[in-house]
């Protein structure tokens, strides 16, 4: 079975306007990782990416830790994203109009590499891919941020 994800929190740490006109953005990032196999084990490997975007724009990128999940096994992971985008002036002005509505469309991209372990047999890499379209209701720096809809979707690649 293919492992499950949610979203669970989303903090922006930053979100300002440079003198240079960029965007400079940090999200965390709460993450929940279930695996719901019974004998299959999963090796979360280095190289892992991360990113939020905005009308196609990345605001934000980071990576998952290496780490190993058990079976059955349920991980939460806290994840900070940082980024700098051109144009920030015209970003921040969308995002603020688009703020008054309460409903900002976030899109946030997945790609892991994994080994799976079933039993004592450690598997060839593959890899995860993700994407989930998130609605949150403000993008305001260390406020609590309502994530009002999230629709998340996952593929193995061999």
């Amino acid at each position: 079975k293919v492992p499950e994800y949610s979203v669970d929190r989303l903090k922006i740490s930053d979100l300002q306007l440079n003198l240079d006109m960029s965007l400079y953005a940090k999200f965390d990032v709460k993450i929940t990782a279930y695996n719901p196999n019974d004998k299959i084990g999963i090796f979360y490997e280095k190289g892992s990416h991360l990113s939020v975007w905005y009308s196609n724009t990345k605001l934000c990128q980071g990576s998952l830790p290496k780490f190993y999940q058990g079976h059955r096994n349920r991980t939460i992971l806290n994840v900070t994203l940082t980024g700098q985008t051109q144009y920030g002036s015209t970003l921040m002005a969308a995002l603020q109009e688009q703020q008054q509505t309460g409903r900002i469309p976030l899109d946030l991209k997945v790609d892991v590499p994994v080994s799976i372990k079933l039993g004592k047999l450690k598997l060839r890499k593959v890899r995860i891919f993700g994407r989930c379209m998130l609605v949150v209701d403000s993008l305001s720096a260390n406020n609590k941020i309502s994530i009002k809809a999230s629709s998340c979707k996952f593929r193995l690649k061999l």
